[in-house]
């Protein structure tokens, strides 16, 4: 006899809840448009799958997608016919695999065809033959570079963001193997791969350099380094001397940081990505900033770089997917017994203390929340890169992930050779009088990052 009493204030209570609720909203105002939500799956399920989405769709583009650039790098440089060689209708001796890894381009083991993987087992003669590079290239094996055929002839070819931000673990052999994508690739001469096209005099008479001229520009850059101002401004080397290229930077571990490159009044993350889509890969898509237009930049208003318009438009869908595939991407952790654990945790006292680092490298982003430029007289160097960029100022490069990149050297041109090289040149800049044990224990401390 209890239980249908229970019932039954039980629904009498459930009905007072629902009036006073209704006298709780009564003439509450709320947005018509979040009722377009009700009778449809959550909005957290709805978010769920545009993140999975999304990041799928920009690994996809971040790995295979030229943006239409094999229009300026096949039919304008013809640099597809420099891969074949005089012997299958291109120029001089074509380019072997063998020849391809030693310019710093790499293979990815996962799309390699199986008779590709026995011939680097056996090394093989054939790894020295141009049509093992067609072979590779048709399987999409070729990190950074595809293939465009018509039938076995490899007719163009077009870059993609993997050539200059992905690397890989040379588990079958040096410059084959598993992906890494955001490492940047350091052994890649890229002067050297452009400096090859057949008809670099296309490129040459648009920037109004002699063909020579530009040569010499793009082999000045070296391994790793790439110079991505060079259509703006027309500066191919400092006044020093030494090439204007930069290394190429890290594309990991950037979730959270303002600004993607060393001189950092270009822009954010996805600006960058429509900058370097659309004025350095030549893709096929829109781009505008005015700010080209000014004395600074004579060879953008020259070229058109301020804006650029192309129907059908191939890049522009792309960049949000791309941008949230590479801030998700995570600054890789250094290997186990790569740096002295106890030296490191007394560097991390003396980078947030007496080194004063954390002032501007703020963990765990190790660059400041929010803007994080500086004058060149901040950090005390020249100002020739920064004066190449909008502001003129430099910006704060995050640490993480340090190992990664230390091929090459540091700072956006690879001046200081080392990492205790940084540490004297601030050590002098800010009179910070590091004795020798801090200067040791604060190396093992950056390692560790």
């Amino acid at each position: 006899m209890r239980r249908p009493f229970a019932v039954s204030v039980a629904v009498l209570f459930t009905l007072l809840l629902i009036a006073a609720c209704g006298g709780l909203t009564r003439n509450v105002q709320t947005d018509p448009a979040v009722r377009a939500q009700q009778g449809r799956s959550s909005f957290d399920e709805e978010t769920d799958a545009n993140v999975k989405k999304m990041y799928e769709d920009g690994q996809k583009i971040f790995r295979h997608d030229t943006f239409g650039s094999e229009a300026f790098w096949g039919d304008q440089l013809q640099l597809h016919r420099a891969i074949l060689g005089e012997a299958q209708g291109g120029v001089g001796a074509g380019i072997s695999p063998r020849a391809a890894l030693k310019l710093g381009l790499k293979v990815d083991l996962g799309e390699m065809p199986e008779a590709a993987v026995e011939m680097v087992k056996r090394a093989s003669t054939d790894l020295d033959k141009p049509e093992t590079t067609l072979a590779l290239l048709k399987a999409n094996a070729v990190v950074g570079i595809t293939g465009f055929f018509e039938g076995n002839r490899l007719t163009k070819v077009g870059i993609q963001c993997a050539l200059c931000h992905s690397t890989v673990d040379d588990s079958l052999s040096p410059g084959i193997g598993r992906r890494l994508d955001g490492w940047p690739n350091r052994d890649l001469n890229v002067g050297a791969i452009v400096a090859s096209a057949p008809n670099l005099k296309a490129y040459a008479d648009k920037l109004g350099v002699p063909e020579d001229q530009l040569k010499k520009i793009l082999m000045a850059w070296g391994p790793g380094k790439y110079d991505a101002e060079l259509n703006q401004d027309g500066k191919g080397f400092r006044p020093d001397g030494k090439s204007g290229a930069t290394l190429l930077p890290a594309a990991f571990g950037l979730a959270g940081v303002n600004n993607h490159t060393y001189t950092g009044g270009w822009g954010t993350v996805s600006y960058w990505n429509a900058y370097v889509a659309n004025t350095q890969m030549r893709g096929q898509g829109t781009f505008l900033d005015r700010r080209l237009t000014g004395e600074q930049y004579p060879l953008a208003a020259k070229l058109g770089n301020h804006e650029i318009r192309h129907t059908p438009d191939l890049v522009t869908s792309k960049l949000g997917a791309l941008h949230l595939y590479q801030l998700a991407l995570p600054a890789p952790r250094p290997p186990k017994g790569s740096f002295d654990e106890s030296a490191a945790r007394s560097g991390e006292t003396v980078f947030n203390a007496k080194a004063r680092c954390a002032t501007c490298h703020v963990p765990p982003l190790f660059t400041e929340p929010g803007y994080n430029l500086h004058e060149p007289s901040d950090i005390g160097i020249d100002d020739f890169q920064a004066s190449r960029s909008p502001d003129g100022k430099y910006r704060t490069t995050p640490l993480r992930g340090l190992f990664a990149r230390m091929k090459g050297g540091f700072y956006h041109d690879g001046r200081f050779a080392d990492l205790g090289a940084v540490i004297d040149h601030y050590n002098g800049h800010f009179q910070l009088n590091l004795t020798a044990a801090e200067r040791r224990d604060l190396i093992e401390y950056l390692k560790s990052l």
